[in-house]
């Protein structure tokens, strides 16, 4: 009975915590990618790895057309990388990463494969500072910060998740990606799809938007990101601020966007999300009691963690510790109906 009265989970809830990837000992055996036409990539990470974990921050809701789990125990992601469309598939077993990847960007997935499951990312240089905190870190041991090393894949998604809610931002994508993306490579169903090119989404007409919901500022966002393309992905090669402080160049692109875009591109440890709706009552209740924190409260809280404030977020989200819910939820709207 006291589950039913536990807040319903928001867009940061969801991304605080993780996918669910079924567990490796019932894995059905599959074909080898070198059978299917793939290539393949054997990887040993040196500490306890949980795919949910690290990669459930690039899935945008559980019908993403470009993220998938299976009963095998795998993580399927279509990309579009700098060579071309992608299809990888992640699975662990016994210890060891198998990474298999299909179509022109097969190579380039396999190479990306260490920094994508957190070989980037330095989890010893974080310092909990709160009971909370520590006792969260102790129970994620495989928590790592994914580097994807794209920035318009989380760029786009993120601008389309601006002052709405998670189920009309993840409709939006899931329609978008699936009328004008391509089919992904490889040994999938139809139902996943790579995300489109940049002059793809420049051409998308007017209405189309407005049918997937997406209102004229965040198009309009969008569309000068993607005619920028090129510099937007060159972020990715500096360190994270400077990357957040190119991006928004973009009119339309904030703090709130580039934080969520670095931290997935980058695996930016420090790029905490401000002007969340919830985020910051989450952090204040969880660390001070104080549901009604703000900003400018959240990033006082967070101090003690300054280079590592993202990841003391995400342990906070996934410490399960949110305020009982007293206000409305945000209404619910779809300009595609009007």
């Amino acid at each position: 009975m006291a589950g039913r009265f536990d807040p319903q989970p928001t867009r940061t809830t969801v991304r605080g915590g993780e996918v669910v990837v079924p567990g490796q000992a019932h894995a059905e055996p599959m074909r080898s990618a070198a059978r299917a036409g793939g290539r393949t990539r054997r990887w040993v990470p040196p500490w306890p790895l949980d795919l949910g974990l690290v990669l459930g921050p690039l899935r945008r809701g559980p019908a993403d057309p470009t993220f998938r789990t299976t009963p095998d125990g795998s993580v399927w992601r279509a990309s579009l990388t700098p060579v071309g469309p992608g299809t990888l598939r992640v699975s662990v077993r016994g210890g060891a990463v198998l990474g298999e990847a299909w179509g022109a960007g097969a190579e380039w997935l396999l190479e990306q494969l260490p920094a994508l499951l957190g070989a980037s990312d330095d989890p010893g240089a974080f310092e909990p500072r709160h009971r909370l905190v520590a006792l969260s870190r102790h129970r994620r041991p495989g928590l790592r910060l994914t580097r994807t090393g794209l920035v318009l894949e989380s760029l786009i998604p993120s601008v389309l998740e601006q002052k709405v809610t998670t189920d009309e931002a993840y409709r939006a994508w899931r329609s978008l990606v699936r009328t004008y993306g391509t089919p992904a490579p490889g040994p999938v169903d139809g139902r996943m799809f790579v995300m489109p090119a940049p002059r793809v989404w420049s051409l998308i007409p007017s209405w189309e938007w407005h049918r997937a919901g997406v209102d004229d500022k965040r198009a309009s966002t969008i569309l000068r990101a993607v005619r920028a393309a090129r510099r937007m992905e060159e972020a990715v090669g500096a360190e994270a601020e400077p990357a957040r402080r190119r991006l928004e160049l973009v009119p339309g692109v904030g703090p709130w966007t580039s934080a969520e875009t670095v931290q997935r591109s980058h695996g930016a440890a420090d790029a905490v999300t401000v002007g969340d709706l919830h985020l910051p009552g989450i952090v204040g209740y969880a660390l001070a009691g104080n549901r009604d924190a703000d900003d400018a409260a959240m990033l006082e809280l967070l101090e003690p963690y300054a280079g590592q404030r993202h990841r003391a977020a995400r342990l906070i989200l996934l410490s399960g510790r949110t305020p009982p819910r007293r206000r409305p939820k945000m209404p619910r709207g779809d300009i595609g109906r009007l």
